[in-house]
């Protein structure tokens, strides 16, 4: 018997069949150290959701805080048009992964905020206070003496603006056009500033009804914020001034008819004389 080549290289051992599988998707998997977005299978994997819904969720939950995704915004990132991109974020607020509010600054002015729901069912966190400034250690400065503490006199609480009363009926009674919204007594208060902007914009009671409950998607797990978001995009202008009325001309009446006391001809004017044809009267005016 030939000795074996003791040269050849040794033989590659089988892999085991039974970990790799024949067929479907194989995962490469890499460790993130730093830049990367924790999204849950709820999501990625959520049966009702469209392909477009879960990749701008997933983006909106990678973005920055205070990061603006409006629509026009996310078209702009995105190849989808307008209409798409729309209809996903809809689909978002549906399910609980999107939520809008109108809110109001300490300054007075309201703007709507976007709310990302990493999972459905949490609540919006409260804004926090900014935290003070560091002290300046580079200069020391002199001990001051602790100012004397008075109690404060106790005084009224400060007045709180109570809600529209037709804001709050119309809500509770859009259920009336539809049995699903039935809304909360904390989302009827809630939602009555957003109703209120319509109300002062000249829209009519019926016609504001008729824009939250037409059209509903089949599935609704949030009604209240399917018609937050109605109440902060289809928000109509401000109604423009009437027209003024047209001018009216001034009509006068004409001078009465007068026979001239020259010729006895018939003319207008305002007392009796002569007319135009004629020479005017000794002792008169020219």
């Amino acid at each position: 018997m030939a000795p074996g080549n003791p040269s050849a290289p040794p033989r590659v051992p089988c892999p085991d069949r039974a970990a790799t599988p024949r067929s479907g998707v194989v995962h490469v998997n890499t460790r993130h150290a730093s830049h990367y977005t924790v999204v849950g299978n709820h999501l990625l994997q959520h049966r009702a959701l469209s392909a477009t819904a879960i990749g701008i969720a997933a983006y909106i939950q990678s973005l920055p805080e205070g990061t603006p995704i409006g629509i026009k915004v996310l078209a702009a990132r995105f190849p989808e048009g307008e209409i798409r991109i729309g209809s996903a974020l809809r689909e978002l607020e549906t399910h609980g992964y999107l939520e809008r509010r109108r809110e109001r600054l300490a300054t007075g002015r309201v703007v709507t905020r976007t709310y990302s729901y990493n999972k459905p069912g949490s609540t919006a966190p409260t804004e926090a206070p900014l935290p003070p400034p560091p002290p300046d250690r580079s200069a020391t400065p002199e001990p001051q003496p602790e100012p004397e503490l008075r109690p404060e006199p106790a005084g009224p609480p400060a007045a709180v603006s109570a809600p529209d009363p037709g804001a709050l009926e119309l809500l509770a009674g859009l259920r009336r056009h539809d049995p699903r919204l039935l809304l909360s007594e904390r989302d009827v208060r809630r939602l009555a500033p957003d109703v209120s902007a319509w109300l002062e914009r000249g829209v009519t009671p019926d016609a504001v009804a008729r824009a939250l409950s037409a059209d509903l998607p089949a599935q609704m797990r949030r009604p209240a914020s399917v018609l937050a978001y109605r109440l902060t995009a289809l928000l109509p202008p401000h109604l423009p001034p009437a027209p003024p009325p047209p001018a009216t001309r001034d009509i006068r009446r004409p001078d009465p008819l007068q026979n001239c006391t020259g010729c006895d001809r018939a003319f207008r004017a305002p007392r009796p004389g002569r007319c135009r044809y004629c020479p005017p009267e000794e002792g008169a005016a020219a």
